[in-house]
């Protein structure tokens, strides 16, 4: 059987990223191609190295205008998944790959979507409005930011004394416990 083919794209740290690829080492149907990072220093590269993964820097000025550059690193890639990766994914790239690059959003769709909605930002947004609840959304990745089809939400109670830090924390527990696993769901066949 051939194996399900991921690339990964990452912009920081990549304790997500490093999360999938733990997950997926012993299941040899899946196999992580390549980790591709949108900055150069960004940690998640050293955690890809680590774990025997090839890597690639492909800056957010290259994505938009060297679509030659992108499609030969992605090449033989069936899905792309996005580990904490902020550039916005050029309409060239969702059109070769509809319905197969994956994205997890740090807050329950559609509140605290769009521009501007990443990391720490979506924390102290969810904190200002006095949410009782906030999760996770893993969705498919469309032409609008935010907008694509669903795929699973996984939510968490918020205390009034939960500061963004710790509601960073409740949210970084759901992405851990449950990104990889509707992963594979979603390229198994098994969800949608």
């Amino acid at each position: 059987m051939k194996s399900i083919r991921l690339a990964i794209f990452v912009t920081g740290s990549g304790t997500n990223c490093e999360n999938i690829i733990r997950y997926f080492i012993p299941k040899p149907w899946v196999e992580i191609s390549i980790v591709v990072s949108s900055r150069p220093d960004a940690y998640a590269l050293t955690r890809a190295h680590s774990l025997g993964v090839p890597t690639a820097v492909i800056t957010r000025q290259q994505l938009q205008d060297d679509h030659q550059l992108v499609l030969r690193t992605v090449r033989g890639c069936d899905y792309i998944i996005l580990a904490g990766f902020l550039p916005r994914i050029p309409t060239y790239l969702i059109n070769l790959y509809p319905n197969r690059i994956i994205n997890i959003h740090p807050a329950l769709l559609p509140k605290f979507g769009g521009k501007g909605m990443w990391g720490h930002h979506v924390h102290e947004a969810v904190f200002a409005a006095g949410e009782k609840r906030t999760g996770i959304t893993i969705h498919f990745v469309n032409p609008e930011l935010d907008e694509g089809e669903h795929i699973a939400q996984f939510s968490v109670d918020l205390k009034p004394s939960d500061t963004p830090a710790i509601i960073a924390d409740k949210v970084h527990e759901l992405e851990m416990k449950h990104y990889p696993p509707v992963i594979e769901g979603v390229i198994m066949g098994n969800i949608l």
